[in-house]
């Protein structure tokens, strides 16, 4: 269901959709639909929100003044090593801050995520 003036869709950019969808399944158990050989979408029945990934040389960084995109996991330690496991790099070990913890990590392409739990 939409909902009026809710954040509906969300667009990233990825190098290689291949290993986007391998990593995101991997790791976050996504399922893709393929629309061509340039984007794929995810459903906010696995991830939250809908969205998708794009064909594009770009990468996504708080550094670089990007949103962060921010998952969360009820078990915090063994999500940042299946995000290692599938390949992806930490950027930011477990932390604390007001109202939990989270690392940061990028995907095979590049792009920054963190994920949070209480």
């Amino acid at each position: 269901m939409n909902t009026h003036h809710s954040i509906n869709y969300i667009e990233i950019p990825a190098k290689d959709l291949v290993a986007t969808k391998a990593f995101f399944t991997q790791v976050f158990a996504w399922s893709f639909t393929d629309y061509g050989p340039d984007y794929c979408s995810f459903s906010r029945n696995e991830a939250g929100v809908d969205g998708g990934f794009f064909t594009s040389e770009d990468t996504v960084t708080t550094a670089a003044g990007s949103v962060l995109v921010v998952l969360y996991s009820s078990e915090l330690e063994v999500t940042q090593s299946a995000v290692e496991s599938a390949g992806g790099k930490i950027l930011k070990e477990i932390f604390s801050f007001p109202g939990g913890r989270r690392f940061h990590f990028t995907d095979p392409n590049g792009n920054e995520y963190a994920v949070w739990s209480e």
